[in-house]
């Protein structure tokens, strides 16, 4: 076998919808966890310096944001493993790899792991969505809180009652309702969003965002690739000899 033919035998032998899943997961995962954890933490800043002037008012706020990025830590830990394991199964079901190796034989682990990772991976893809939708609710607050911030800046130009202009951010379950001020208003909110911190807390929470969705999409990647896997396991089984562990 020349050198050639071999190269374009171990090239045929990459998985390469799994390992296209497997780069999209890493790059989601990394802007969702880094982004979402430095995010979290500009956000207990702006709270504390424009929206509650008493520590108690926002320090069970400050807690539930240390738990997340506790479970950010988890979640990064875990979807690293995870697309790895992915990853070697897809390179064990490649039919190129079967060339190479020899003879296939279908056992009954190899297929029941291969069911195994098509339910895992549908169920996080089911609770990846829930995890989307809950990224956008930052997004949405901030989307809010800039438009506001724009509408400000026009009617300064035309005098009017701008001070009737606020984000509570009470409204919105971040502070207690006897928390003071607990909102910002005219010319107060408009220098807020103009300030290098919110600015900063904005870009993060929409890298965040968009890290989720790829991370959505690299979970329904694989849904599919794991699928085809277990597909292509049942159908060489049929033909070669069913081995059992």
């Amino acid at each position: 076998m020349g050198c050639y033919e071999c190269c374009m035998r171990c090239l045929g032998g990459v998985p390469y919808c799994s390992l296209v899943a497997t780069l999209l997961c890493f790059s989601g995962i990394a802007l969702f966890c880094g982004c979402g954890h430095q995010a979290l933490t500009e956000t207990e800043r702006l709270i504390e310096t424009y929206f509650a002037r008493n520590l108690q008012d926002y320090i069970t706020l400050a807690y539930i944001i240390q738990y997340f990025q506790y479970v950010i830590y988890g979640l990064a830990s875990f979807f690293f493993l995870y697309c790895i394991v992915l990853l070697a199964e897809g390179f064990y079901t490649t039919s190129a790899a079967r060339q190479t190796f020899g003879e296939f034989r279908s056992t009954m682990c190899g297929r029941c792991l291969s069911s195994s990772f098509i339910v895992m991976t549908y169920v996080l893809a089911v609770l990846w969505l829930l995890v989307f939708a809950f990224s956008a609710l930052p997004v949405y607050f901030f989307y809010n809180m800039d438009a506001t911030c724009h509408t400000i800046d026009i009617l300064t130009e035309t005098p009017a009652s701008i001070n009737q202009l606020c984000v509570d951010a009470r409204q919105y379950g971040l502070l207690p309702w006897n928390a003071v001020p607990g909102k910002a208003c005219g010319m107060t909110l408009s220098s807020v969003c103009k300030t290098r911190e919110y600015r900063m807390t904005y870009d993060l929470y929409i890298a965040a965002f968009a890290g989720a969705g790829i991370t959505l999409l690299a979970l329904l990647t694989y849904t599919m690739s794991t699928t085809y896997n277990f597909a292509v396991l049942r159908y060489l089984g049929r033909k070669g000899i069913g081995a059992r562990c």
